[in-house]
């Protein structure tokens, strides 16, 4: 049972990891808008999932060295690599820059709804778990 509900938790925690990284590549973009030969970028959600899926259990740890034994040791791991793809424009600007702001907003609104709607599953999931654990 917990061993289904682990695989379950990394799933959806690897999935909020993804639609973070997304959000603020989108928020980078909409903050570029005015930005002259800005290049609108974004990441394939479906295909970024899948690897840090599979690579979950091939985390590369970030050492922290220290100067004195007293310090406490911490591994972090590493973000994954986003293969960043280049958004291409419906319509070309004058100063090459290829953000179409009404797409980005769009794209970045889904995101956003499709990111709670992961915390809010996960919320009521835990939920569920307490209430069978506190009822024995």
């Amino acid at each position: 049972m917990f061993d289904k509900l682990d695989n379950w938790v990394n799933f959806h925690s690897q999935a909020l990891n993804v639609r973070e990284t997304r959000q603020n590549i989108l928020a980078a973009n909409i903050a570029n808008g005015d930005t002259p030969n800005y290049q609108a970028r974004d990441i394939d959600f479906k295909a970024e999932l899948t690897k840090a899926i599979k690579n979950q259990g091939n985390v590369n740890n970030i050492v922290l060295h220290t100067t004195s034994n007293h310090h406490i040791q911490i591994s972090m791991p590493m973000p994954t690599n986003q293969n960043l793809l280049y958004r291409i424009p419906y319509q070309a600007s004058a100063d090459g820059n290829t953000v179409e702001m009404d797409q980005e907003r769009t794209v970045f609104i889904d995101n956003s709804i499709h990111y709670q709607s992961n915390l809010t599953f996960l919320s009521e999931q835990f939920k569920n778990v307490m209430s069978v654990l506190q009822q024995g």
